[in-house]
């Protein structure tokens, strides 16, 4: 029966912040669970995301961004997964033991750096395919950024080839994946020897070294006329320069938060977007994972009171997702 937790009657260990600042600011606190109001779901969290965007939301930057005012204490964590401990009267598609995952980007009832977190049911969705929690806690929000971009701003088609720059990162490495559903054939940038033999694994028709100088050489053979289009998930020198492989007339596209902005040397549309979740995409994004074997790569594990160095490790090398283990 779908019942309500109510905040003055639980609490729950989370790392919040009192105040916008670096990684120190990450504290592990007893905080009230928040109250599960008729649309909702009280999510018992096994697993979060340590997005890429985590340390710019650390810092207030999306406050400052959307001229919104903060709540602390603050817990942070967009992309998370776990089980259902409850459910809103209104909400119908879930029971309680379902094993979830969800992407409530700046869910204004506090991220999944938590024991417990509350998410708009529908934010919420089944774990597809043979993804473990682990896996899906890590993969929302990065790949509905991924999905959005090859298929709402590329819109990729069966046939085409695409380059996805960053192909070993948390974005790229499901996008190679999420491209090769779509029917595209993939040239993959990826960062490091490691990242090449993930991007290779996973599906993609070529994968060369990004520091490699015969990076153009290769672009230019997997597609002589040109590749169609590129999702863009670093800038930099580099990139601009592999740019120089996508025809005339080619898309473009990255996500908003990539510096510096991709500047191509010659005419392609060029297009910035969000990965914005919601219901339909959810379930498109599950529609293609369910296809066939997905992996969500994960370089690195912490425990929720080693959230800072989860967070720090970011700025490391390493390969697809950072994850925080909350059970």
């Amino acid at each position: 029966m779908a019942q309500t937790v109510r905040a003055e009657e639980k609490t729950m260990k989370a790392v919040a912040l009192d105040s916008f600042g670096g990684p120190e600011k990450l504290k592990v606190q007893t905080i009230p669970v928040p109250e599960v109001t008729s649309d909702e779901v009280l999510i018992r969290v096994h697993t979060a995301g340590v997005g890429a965007w985590d340390p710019f939301e650390r810092e207030g930057g999306f406050t400052e961004y959307m001229e919104s005012e903060p709540k602390f204490p603050y817990v942070l964590g967009s992309e998370g997964s776990g089980t259902v401990e409850s459910l809103g009267k209104n909400v119908e598609r879930f029971a309680e033991g379902d094993e979830v995952y969800a992407s409530p980007f700046l869910n204004p009832k506090g991220g999944f750096y938590s024991q417990y977190a509350v998410v708009n049911s529908e934010l919420v969705s089944l774990i597809p395919g043979d993804l473990s929690l682990e896996q899906a806690g890590v993969m929302s929000g990065d790949g509905l950024t991924a999905l959005r971009g090859l298929d709402d701003i590329l819109k990729l088609k069966s046939g085409e080839s695409i380059m996805i720059f960053g192909a070993s990162g948390g974005i790229g490495h499901l996008a190679v994946q999420l491209a090769k559903r779509m029917g595209a054939s993939v040239f993959a940038v990826a960062s490091g020897d490691d990242g090449v033999e993930l991007a290779k694994r996973i599906g993609a028709d070529a994968a060369v070294n990004g520091r490699d100088e015969g990076l153009l050489n290769a672009a230019r053979e997997f597609a002589p006329d040109g590749i169609d289009a590129a999702l863009m998930t670093t800038g930099g020198e580099t990139a601009n320069r592999a740019l120089s492989a996508v025809r005339v007339g080619g898309r473009v596209a990255h996500p908003n938060g990539v510096t510096p902005v991709p500047d191509p040397p010659h005419k392609m549309t060029v297009q910035a977007y969000d990965g914005n979740p919601d219901r339909e995409i959810l379930e498109r994004l599950n529609k293609l994972i369910e296809a066939g074997p997905f992996e969500v790569h994960i370089d690195k594990s912490f425990p929720l009171d080693q959230a800072a160095e989860a967070q720090e490790a970011l700025e490391r090398h390493h390969l697809g997702k950072i994850a925080l283990r909350i059970q």
